[in-house]
């Protein structure tokens, strides 16, 4: 059971009280250039999609070099470090935990060595399924080790826990016979979950997507060489073009012979149709579509089913920023900004003390007082976790002075955890699996409260319904999840502690605590 919760206005609860974000990977192949200041401003782009730790390996050739460590990207690198990681070929990543505690040994791109001496670098956003059943093949193999391995600090006694490791360093056993790319072929089509991954030795850049396509992954141009990135966001900030998506189920390698495709699975595309609600970056484009008009279109859509007599629609900022603008358009309502965002609230070092943590959201909003007295709002936010935010903006929009406060999510009720790099809060801890709409409008103390429905939020996408994951608004889970025991963020680290609702009998066999154990202690 998990205990301990903080007070629900407090601003451990609403830190907690968003989706997680997963990982961002970036990679880079271009001789002359500089490859590994390439790949920091890629990952600066990146930065959203995880802030607990970032890294770079390079490889010139004939050696490998990696630096990485916990912290925001613009914290682990410094002009002189990366000014000593030169070569031609890079791997950069930023990660969100969601296999794997918050460590050193955890920070990507996880490195390992071949028995030729051979460096392999790797970098992935997503999650697999089947990490259990890969731990075993990885002691079975040798791949693995209890007293450490490559990924681990100098004289460390700790060692790596998460499911990318474990592909590191299967990779990196079989490649000593076959070489990287013959060891990818054979070992990804065994990988079950979602994965884009992107790796390296010293010379060649690898990037493989897994066959469901759940996490994104594009290709693009520079002038003298090649990028691979989770977002096209990150292809425009270091002047690559867009030339493609990584396909689900594909294989490219690149090196001084060109770009190379192969295909390990036959495609089943299921793309996360949450990267379009919150995850991605609003300047990328997923599958052709905007992101940025993919939410302003949801906001329409929304104001569509669940029209409000308001005075002024106000985003909750950044994220509902552009379906509040879609919602005041459609329903011809003004529009304007009722909160202001400290732009400087990210992750800090620094620990507030406990009248610092009442403030709660506060920290990271402030209502503008002349904006909001006296009116009748329309407050439009991109999903509802567990509440807390909602409960807390509400209440300090109505200090404020508003009149009425309608609450609009541009996304259906989060009912279901993800199992495939989201790390949402477990079943137990989400407030719509508990309670219907009018008991979570009641929760959360708002005079009204929609959701955009899930048929308009694919419609906005723009993607066909069959090919887009909507697990955690549906349940239908396209890649089928083991057992309890199986699965889950510490199933490395030794047995977990479960918790949260028991499922039924018509419920899919979900471990209940998964992602979700330390949820509301962790920073």
């Amino acid at each position: 059971m998990v205990t301990d919760l903080p007070y629900p206005g407090s601003a451990e609860a609403v830190e907690q009280d968003t989706p997680r974000e997963e990982c961002g990977v970036f990679g880079v192949w271009a001789p002359g250039e500089e490859v590994a200041k390439l790949a920091f401003y890629g990952l600066f782009a990146l930065q959203h999609r995880g802030q607990e730790a970032a890294g770079i390996s390079v490889g010139d050739g004939s050696q490998m070099l990696v630096y990485k460590d916990l912290g925001l990207v613009s914290q682990v690198f410094d002009e002189q470090v990366l000014a000593s990681l030169r070569g031609h070929v890079a791997v950069g990543h930023a990660r969100y935990s969601t296999t794997g505690g918050s460590t050193w040994e955890n920070a990507q791109p996880t490195f390992r060595t071949t028995v030729t001496g051979r460096g392999l670098a790797l970098g992935h956003n997503g999650n697999l399924v089947n990490t259990a059943e890969l731990f075993d093949r990885a002691v079975a193999e040798g791949a693995d080790t209890a007293s450490g391995n490559a990924s681990s600090a100098a004289g460390s006694c700790q060692r790596a826990t998460s499911d990318s490791d474990l592909v590191c360093g299967l990779l990196a056993v079989n490649a000593a016979d076959k070489g990287v790319e013959q060891a990818a072929m054979e070992l990804l089509p065994t990988v079950r979950g979602a994965f884009s991954m992107v790796f390296s030795d010293e010379s060649t850049l690898y990037a493989a997507r897994d066959a469901h396509g759940v996490r994104p992954l594009v290709l693009g141009r520079l002038e003298r060489g090649w990028v691979v990135a989770s977002e096209t966001a990150a292809l425009d900030i270091v002047g690559a073009s867009f030339v493609r998506e990584v396909e689900p189920g594909e294989l490219l390698a690149i090196d001084s012979e060109g770009l190379r495709s192969q295909r390990f699975a036959n495609p089943e595309p299921k793309g996360c149709v949450f990267e379009y609600v919150y995850l991605a970056r609003p300047d990328t484009t997923i599958a052709g579509r905007s992101v940025h008009s993919t939410r302003v279109e949801i906001g329409r859509r929304l104001a569509r089913e669940h029209p409000a007599e308001a005075d002024l629609v106000m985003p909750v900022p950044e994220s509902g920023t552009p379906a509040a603008i879609g919602y005041a358009q459609e329903a011809d309502i003004a529009y304007g900004n009722g909160l202001v965002k400290n732009a400087y609230v990210g992750r800090t070092f620094i620990e507030p003390s406990q009248t610092i943590r009442q403030l709660g959201i506060r920290l990271k909003l402030n209502p503008l007082r002349e904006v909001i007295r006296g009116k009748r709002l329309v407050v439009v936010d991109d999903s509802v976790v567990r509440g807390n935010t909602q409960r807390a903006l509400v209440k300090m929009l109505r200090e404020a002075g508003a009149l009425e406060v309608h609450v609009r999510i541009a996304s259906p009720p989060v009912r279901w955890p993800c199992f495939y790099g989201i790390d949402f809060a477990s079943r137990a801890e989400l407030i719509a699996n508990g309670l219907d709409l009018d008991g979570v409008r009641q929760s959360i103390g708002a005079d009204s409260l929609g959701y955009v429905s899930l048929d308009g939020l694919v419609a906005a996408s723009e993607q066909p319904r069959n090919r887009l994951c909507a697990a955690c608004f549906d349940g239908n889970y396209p890649i089928p999840i083991p057992e309890e025991d199986r699965i889950g963020k510490h199933l490395l680290e030794g047995p977990a502690t479960s918790g949260g609702d028991a499922a039924t009998s018509s419920d899919p066999v979900l471990p209940s605590g998964y992602g979700a154990e330390d949820a509301v202690s962790r920073p």
